[in-house]
């Protein structure tokens, strides 16, 4: 069943893979814990669009900043130990969002936030690669799968804890001590690897060559839709579509239900219509879902907008390294961060910036602006040449 490896028997493999699957769990379940009271504290600390884009702003900034430093780090500990550290601090960090008092507090918090969340994934994922090797066949979509999976949990409770009108400082606080558990008990179960430094001295951040740009454009348009309806679904849910705000959370859930069963489903779509077509209709997706939600700002018809856009992103950026990995230009691991750090400013940027047009227009134009991504993806696919049914996908969790 495994393939043969000095280092680990086939119990040992059950355990690590165990062990990291638990830790992207954590990963996904804290994120939507915080995404699911985005509404809940906004009206807590009475933030206007532009006062919550700005403050938003501070998680992705924290996050890009922290990915040199974990980068060397991983150089020269090990990815268990970084995957610890980073979880605990990401898992304290949770419980403090609901007992901030000012805007300032809040983008503090949040910066730390999206720091720790950056350690805690680039060393989850570090372990699953290695992992990996333990087995015959692909098991990395799986991990990605699960990170939905925590998600869409995480987003179940939030709505539950709306319905009972549970204060988001209590909510936050319940679930980061129980994860907190999850870390101490799982964290020495991961697998003992050594760190292994890089010979070649190479910038911080490196952008992608002309070749690999139009994957570059691909990612960035996803991440930035992905990433938007973390931060605004639920509040466009309750303020253009007339949702009420336990409805604006389960239009959440509804989202990353959708995002979910994708992932799930991604493999096999791939090895029947191939990379690009599914690349294709997953631009048509996004682009067919927000318009919908834009131009029929009903409750049913926005939730099944945020269907369609959440099948729309859930493969893409997979898909993408998948094929950037294929390229002749490729440099394997240096070309798909570079491929992800033009995705990341995605995540970066846009969605702060939907804050800000919403203050001085309306939430539908901003949401407007961002079906312009799903369009960008269609015609940025039609350039691609054309790939074999049979490509597996192999997810680098770069949106996990």
């Amino acid at each position: 069943m495994f393939i043969e490896i000095p280092q680990a028997t086939e119990a040992n493999a059950r355990q690590y893979r165990t062990a990291v699957s638990v830790f992207f769990f954590i990963s996904g379940l804290g994120y939507s814990t915080w995404a699911s009271r985005i509404p809940s504290i906004q009206q807590q600390l009475h933030l206007n669009e532009a006062q919550l884009g700005l403050v938003l702003l501070a998680l992705p900034i924290g996050l890009m900043l922290t990915m040199p430093v974990t980068g060397k780090l991983l150089g020269s500990f090990s990815s268990r130990k970084i995957m610890l550290i980073g979880a605990l601090v990401f898992n304290l960090v949770l419980s403090l969002p609901g007992f901030t008092t000012s805007l300032w507090q809040l983008a503090l918090t949040l910066f730390c936030f999206g720091s720790s969340r950056n350690l805690l994934n680039l060393s989850m994922n570090s372990q699953a690669v290695q992992v990996q090797h333990m087995y015959p066949k692909s098991i990395m979509t799986t991990f990605h799968g699960i990170w939905s999976i925590a998600g869409s949990t995480g987003a179940g409770i939030g709505y539950l804890m709306v319905s009972m009108q549970v204060a988001p400082s209590w909510h936050m606080l319940i679930v980061s001590a129980l994860l907190l558990v999850f870390t101490l008990y799982y964290g020495p179960r991961a697998y003992p690897d050594q760190p292994v430094p890089s010979l070649v001295k190479k910038p911080a951040f490196s952008l992608p060559g002309k070749s690999l740009l139009r994957f570059s454009f691909i990612c960035f348009a996803c991440m930035a839709t992905e990433n938007t309806m973390y931060d605004w679904s639920s509040i466009y849910f309750h303020k253009v579509a007339g949702g009420t705000a336990t409805a604006a959370t389960a239009s959440f859930m509804v989202y990353m239900g959708a995002m979910t069963l994708g992932r799930f489903a991604g493999d096999r779509l791939v090895a029947q219509m191939g990379i690009k077509n599914m690349l294709y209709y997953s631009g048509w997706l996004i682009l067919s879902g927000l318009v919908l939600a834009i131009a029929m700002p009903h409750p049913v018809i926005t939730a099944i907008g945020f269907i369609f856009t959440g099948f729309g992103v859930s493969c893409i950026v997979p898909l993408v390294f998948s094929l950037a990995g294929k390229s002749r230009d490729a440099n394997s691991g240096q070309t798909l961060a570079s491929i992800s750090t033009i995705g990341y400013l995605g995540f970066l940027v846009v969605p702060p910036l939907v804050g800000f047009v919403a203050q001085a227009t309306h939430l539908r134009v901003s949401f407007g602006i961002m079906a312009l991504c799903g369009l960008l993806i269609v015609l940025m696919v039609r350039g691609l040449p054309e790939t074999q049914k049979e490509t597996p996908v192999t997810d680098t969790g770069a949106d996990s």
